[in-house]
């Protein structure tokens, strides 16, 4: 894309995502992501209706009569956006490609973080971390990283699910709240999912086209791995290879939702064109 291109594509995003965060995500946003800890504020006498769990036993036993801590909400939270960019990412048959649908995804989300004052940051991984943005505040981050998510140069290589997953953990050490991008066509070790989704909050998003479950009856056809790049015959005609081919697909998800959810992590699969914001909703609901 030439940048006059990528200024208007960011700029469509833009519009169309900031309204959607208004209008549908941005309540939810901030009803969900309240704080992540409690802070020490001061001691004060005890009044009626105050937990008892808050009273400071070695200020009422100085004082002879009841104190309670005082607690505040740890505002500032940190939203960190993960995304593949290998190039089975770069790929859509649909209304957009992976990487564009994605870029929407993380544009309402990092709208919806900017309007409750959170700072957002980016990786963009494959084989290797690749990029980098630290978390800050404000619009003009946001469209940065859009930008980024869109130009980024996807690398023809498997993703390397644990590496990222182990860098985030290696260079981020507070609290934050984490969203993966992929289609996890790749294997992962579910030892570092579970110390990951242990240290941080973490959602994971595959993004997936129509024809990564199912393929048509086109005939022979040569397929290609956008990864490796290997490449296989396939008669697409014989119905008993396509049912084996849909299965094993709705098998391997499943099982990756599976293992993200035994490890206490968040997990959603969706269909480039279909209304992410419904899966955010409930999402957000259930926190």
């Amino acid at each position: 894309m030439q940048i006059k291109d990528i200024v208007k594509k960011v700029k469509q995003i833009e519009i169309r995502t900031r309204k959607k965060s208004e209008a549908t995500l941005m309540g939810q946003y901030h009803s969900a992501f309240k704080g992540q800890g409690m802070t020490f504020s001061e001691v004060r006498p005890y009044q009626f209706g105050d937990e008892i769990r808050r009273i400071d036993w070695n200020k009422t036993a100085r004082f002879k009569e009841p104190y309670v801590k005082v607690m505040e909400e740890e505002r500032e939270l940190t939203v960190m956006l993960m995304v593949d960019i290998s190039s089975s990412m770069d790929y859509g048959t649909k209304t957009a490609l992976k990487r564009e649908f994605v870029a929407e995804i993380c544009a309402s989300l990092g709208f919806s973080a900017a309007g409750n004052n959170d700072k957002v940051g980016l990786i963009l991984f494959a084989d290797k971390v690749y990029k980098v943005i630290p978390p800050q505040k404000g619009r003009k981050h946001i469209l940065a990283i859009i930008s980024q998510i869109l130009t980024a140069d996807y690398v023809p290589a498997k993703t390397d699910i644990d590496g990222a997953l182990q860098y985030m953990m290696n260079v981020f050490k507070k609290k934050s709240f984490v969203f993966m991008f992929s289609d996890f066509e790749d294997d992962f070790s579910k030892k570092i999912l579970g110390v990951a989704a242990k240290k941080h909050s973490l959602l994971a998003m595959r993004v997936f086209d129509e024809k990564d479950r199912e393929i048509p009856d086109i005939g022979y056809t040569l397929f290609r791995d956008a990864e490796t790049g290997k490449q296989v015959w396939a008669n697409t005609s014989n119905k008993r290879w396509r049912y084996n081919f849909a299965e094993k697909q709705k098998q391997r998800i499943h099982q990756i939702k599976e293992d993200f959810e035994n490890s206490a992590a968040g997990f959603m699969n969706i269909n480039t064109g279909e209304d992410y914001s419904k899966f955010l909703y409930q999402y957000f609901q259930k926190r």
